[in-house]
C-alpha cells in the first residue's frame, strides 16, 4: 500500500508499505481523507519524530475488524484518534487525558496518510467515532482539530460579552475563532499578517482584524476595546513574539492562552508584577482527549463548522508534498485534504 513518510521538511516520499495486519480486538480502516495539521509543517516537532507516516486528522472506512470486537461494523465510517487514554491513570481521573502515558505511547499504524491504518485496541475502543450520514468525510478529517479547540476554549472559560483576541489566523486561529463565537463570545478581534486570512476572518464571523504589519496590535486592540483590552487572547503561534504580544493585550483579569509551544530551547520573560496586580492568567492547551472529539463531532453535525467553510485545497496521495508545502506557505490557504481514496 502507499503512504506518505516525511524524513524531513523537503524529503517526503511515499512509499510502498505492508497492509498492517490486525489482532483480534483491532480494525482496519481504508483511508478515505486526511488532514493536514499546522504541527506536521512545524519544522522542530517534526524532526523530533521522523522518520514518520505523517497525518493524524484522518476518516476512512472499516475494512476489517478482529474476531472480539464487537462495537463496530465492516461498512462504518469513521474517524479515529491517533491518541487515547488509559481511563485508569491519575492524569486521566483529573480530566487531563492529553498527559496520560498511555495516551502519549498510543498511535495509528502506520499513520493518516496511508492507504489502510490499523486501528490498535485502545484508540478503537475509546476514541472511534462512527461519522453520522450527514457527516461527510470531509467533515470527518475536522474532528480532531475542531477538538483541539474546543479544549482551548473551555479552558478559558469565555463568559457572554467576553472580547476575545486571537492571535494568528490561520486554519487552527479560524477554528478558535468560530469555536469561541459558538462559546458565547461577543467580540471577536483578529490579528494576522496575511491579507487572505484577515478576510477570510472576516467571512467566518470575527468582528474586527488587524494587520499586524500596519497596526500595532496592542494600540488597535486598545482602541477597539475602550481601552479595557481582551478579556481572552488565544496565541496561536509558538513564537516568544507573539507570546509576549498576546500578554500585553491582555485587558486587566484577563486570560492569555497558548495554543501552540515554542521550540524547547526558547525563553519568555515577562514582569510578574504586571501579572500579579493585573490578575493575568496564563494558561496552555495541547491536543484534546475523547471529551473534546464528541464534542467536536456535536458542533460538526449542528452545522458550526464543516469543510465547506474551510477547507481551500485537496491533494491526492501521491502529491502529498505539494499539500505540505502549501500548509507551510501559510498564505492563501486554511485546510489542506490528502485524498487517499475517492
Amino acid at each position: 500500500m502507499k503512504a506518505a513518510k516525511i524524513y524531513d521538511m523537503d524529503d517526503i516520499r511515499i512509499e510502498d508499505l505492508p497492509i498492517p495486519e490486525i489482532g483480534p480486538r483491532d480494525a482496519l480502516v481504508k483511508m478515505y481523507r486526511c488532514g493536514i495539521c499546522s504541527g506536521d509543517v512545524t519544522p522542530w516537532y517534526i524532526r523530533r519524530k521522523a522518520p514518520i507516516v505523517v497525518g493524524h486528522e484522518p476518516a476512512g472506512i472499516i475494512e476489517a475488524l478482529g474476531d472480539e470486537v464487537g462495537s463496530l461494523s465492516i461498512g462504518d465510517r469513521v474517524f479515529i484518534h491517533h491518541h487515547a487514554p488509559c481511563y485508569r491513570c491519575r492524569h486521566c481521573r483529573r480530566g487531563n487525558f492529553t498527559l496520560c502515558a498511555t495516551w502519549k505511547k498510543t498511535h495509528l499504524d502506520p499513520g493518516g496518510i496511508a492507504e489502510y491504518v490499523r486501528v490498535p485496541e485502545i484508540n478503537l475502543r475509546y476514541d472511534t467515532l462512527i461519522l453520522p450520514d450527514s457527516v461527510s468525510l470531509d467533515d470527518g478529517t475536522l474532528i480532531e482539530p475542531v477538538a483541539c479547540s474546543v479544549k482551548a476554549i473551555e479552558k478559558v472559560n469565555i463568559r457572554p460579552g467576553d472580547v476575545v483576541l486571537i492571535i494568528g489566523l490561520g486554519f487552527m486561529g479560524q477554528l478558535n475563532g468560530m469555536v469561541a463565537r459558538h462559546y458565547g463570545a461577543k467580540t471577536i478581534i483578529g490579528a494576522d499578517m496575511v491579507p487572505y486570512r484577515l478576510d477570510k476572518a472576516l467571512e467566518l464571523g470575527m468582528d474586527h482584524v488587524v494587520h499586524v504589519e500596519q497596526e500595532d496590535l496592542t494600540k488597535a486592540v486598545e482602541k477597539l476595546t475602550d481601552g479595557f483590552k481582551a478579556d481572552v487572547v488565544i496565541v496561536g503561534p509558538g513564537s516568544v513574539p507573539a507570546m509576549n504580544s498576546g500578554l500585553t493585550c491582555a485587558g486587566k483579569g484577563g486570560t492569555v492562552l497558548f495554543f501552540m509551544s515554542s521550540p524547547e530551547d526558547a525563553v519568555l520573560s515577562f514582569k510578574p508584577f504586571d501579572i500579579y496586580f493585573d490578575e493575568i492568567s496564563i494558561v496552555c492547551s495541547y491536543s484534546c482527549g475523547p471529551n473534546d472529539t464528541r464534542m467536536a463531532l456535536d458542533l460538526i453535525t449542528s452545522g458550526v463548522i464543516t469543510a465547506d467553510q474551510v477547507v481551500t485545497h485537496r491533494f491526492p496521495i501521491e502529491e502529498t508534498e505539494k499539500g505540505i508545502q502549501v500548509t507551510a506557505a501559510a498564505r492563501d490557504s486554511l485546510k489542506t485534504l490528502i485524498t487517499i481514496h475517492e
